[in-house]
């Protein structure tokens, strides 16, 4: 998915040069996938505030009822705005994917003792005869 990500967001800010009309309805249906990829990612993990605003991604470029402003310099801030959020979202997700890799990390190799547990001098084993190493 991360390749994906960045590859959008590239190919949006290769979206800020002329370049010919084949090349925009691409982009047109290679945002809307991803911004549809990330949008079910931010729905499924409850990231609300991402899935707001890949929502308004995915109506703006949509490739089946298209937006036209037809000025192009009202679509280079968007097309830049958005390889942004496309970068964000990617370096979002990979820190949060390497908190978990850390937590599940610290969980397999150090497993805690239960709090209410405690050792007490009495229970201690003491072996009377002292060894002489000479």
């Amino acid at each position: 998915m991360k390749p994906f990500l960045t590859f959008c967001a590239l190919c949006c800010f290769a979206g800020i040069f002329k370049l010919p009309i084949e090349y925009y309805t691409f982009l047109r249906i290679l945002v809307s996938l991803g911004a549809l990829l990330v949008l079910y990612h931010t729905l499924s993990s409850g990231q609300h505030y991402f899935s707001i605003i890949f929502l308004v991604i995915l109506i703006l470029f949509n490739p089946v009822f298209p937006i036209y402003l037809y000025r192009k310099s009202i679509w280079i801030p968007i097309d830049t705005i958005t390889g942004a959020l496309f970068l964000l979202i990617n370096f979002i997700e990979r820190k949060e994917h390497t908190k978990k890799e850390e937590e599940t990390a610290e969980e397999t190799s150090e497993p805690s003792p239960p709090i209410h547990q405690r050792t007490v001098s009495r229970d201690r084993i003491i072996n009377p005869k002292t060894t002489k190493q000479e």
